[in-house]
């Protein structure tokens, strides 16, 4: 039996703050996966390792959690006063899936770094030494987002003391400012599709809950922790362990997506398990962090809990930092009540691996909220270069 050699493709392992990727410049991708389609999810399937029914990822770049199951390409970008294209793919632990519904806020930071790695930005717009302003156009929701990258001796400077709870070493710090995040891209919709600030979710065969569903960043469900049993304070363990939970979790995040107009059917929703985010919210209380550390209450304005692919993620996701921020901003919401009501431009929220600041500039326009931009800090290093390889055979 004859076998074909495995592939070589350029690319590049980075740390994008609380998540890391496999980076590609669209221009070294095998020629059938340049433009999507099966070929290009195969590819990424194969690079990631999945499915993988261990839930390991052993033969290959994925880490077996949603945060670690990612790749994406970068271009030239398209769109004029933008310098690249971003776009990102959410690769399935278990399934032979790519979900291409949403953006990575935390991958967007690397997309920042690698734009200028990878020799996408103008040298002219470089400066030797001090801030390059990377102009992101995230091509899965249709939006800009600016990466103020930190410059030293004209290259990305990756290390330095600014610290991200949920990452362990300090690194270079990159702003990052979301520009209208308030609807998803798909269909130009309102920040709250349903109309309301706050509804009450029916979930076939679990019960009511007071909900705010907002696409703001990543379109995101937002209840209420002691309405569904929790304190606010739970970590990975708490509840990935627990099959049961997890399953209402998904329930309360399908009826979420129907609610918002995301899927049709509740079938539907396996096939965009990246979106929409299910998270949970409350006052702020006294916990202890994955690493031991200890937050206080007067740390923080309110506690967040989010899963992502089906599991609670270990940190904050970045565009679901976005959403929080902007429902924060908005009086009435389950986010701002939470906070402790009122008007604000930026929230701490404590989560499992810490705690994160974010900002968000929201207004009332035509009787109708929307968000001008979110801004937060992330960093983002290059962890490895040179190539992946893939078995010929597999894509």
């Amino acid at each position: 039996m004859a076998h074909l050699p495995q592939v070589k493709i350029p690319a590049t392992y980075i740390r994008g703050g609380t998540s890391k990727g496999v980076f590609f410049r669209l221009q070294d991708l095998p020629e059938r996966c340049q433009v999507p389609g099966e070929a290009r999810d195969k590819l990424f399937m194969r690079v990631i390792g999945s499915p993988d029914p261990y839930s390991a990822h052993i033969d290959g770049m994925g880490g077996a959690t949603s945060s670690t199951s990612k790749c994406v390409i970068l271009s030239k970008s398209s769109q004029p006063e933008h310098d690249v294209d971003y776009l990102y793919g959410q690769v399935s632990i278990d399934k032979a899936f790519v979900d291409w519904s949403g953006n990575c806020g935390n991958l967007s930071t690397a997309a920042g770094a690698f734009a200028i790695h990878a020799g996408l930005v103008d040298p002219a717009r470089i400066p030797e030494n001090g801030t390059c302003v990377v102009r992101i156009w995230q091509a899965n929701i249709q939006k800009t987002i600016i990466a103020h990258v930190p410059v030293t001796d004209g290259q990305v400077q990756e290390t330095g003391d600014f610290e991200l709870d949920g990452v362990t070493f300090p690194a270079a710090e990159i702003v990052l400012e979301f520009l209208d995040p308030s609807d998803d891209g798909e269909d130009g919709g309102s920040m709250f599709p349903t109309g309301n600030l706050v509804d009450d979710l029916e979930v076939p065969g679990i019960g009511s809950f007071k909900a705010t569903m907002i696409t703001a960043g990543i379109p995101t469900v937002f209840v209420n922790a002691e309405d569904i049993g929790y304190r606010g304070t739970e970590l990975r363990e708490d509840i990935n362990g627990d099959p049961a939970q997890l399953a209402r979790f998904e329930q309360i995040r399908i009826a979420g997506a129907l609610r918002m107009g995301l899927i049709k059917t509740a079938e539907e929703a396996a096939t965009r398990q990246h979106t929409p985010k299910i998270a949970f919210v409350s006052p702020p209380k006294d916990y202890r962090t994955s690493s031991g550390k200890a937050v206080k209450a007067g740390e923080v304005d309110l506690l967040v809990r989010a899963l992502s692919m089906g599991k609670l993620h270990h940190a904050m996701m970045g565009t679901c930092a976005v959403a929080i921020g902007t429902a924060a901003a908005i009086p009435g919401t389950l986010v701002n009540l939470a906070a402790g009501g009122g008007e604000r431009e930026a929230v701490r929220f404590g989560h499992p691996s810490g705690t994160l600041r974010v900002g968000a500039q929201a207004k009332m326009v035509d009787g109708q909220w929307t968000v001008t931009k979110a801004v937060m800090s992330r960093s983002a290093r290059v962890l490895m270069e040179g190539w992946v390889r893939v078995p010929a055979e597999s894509f």
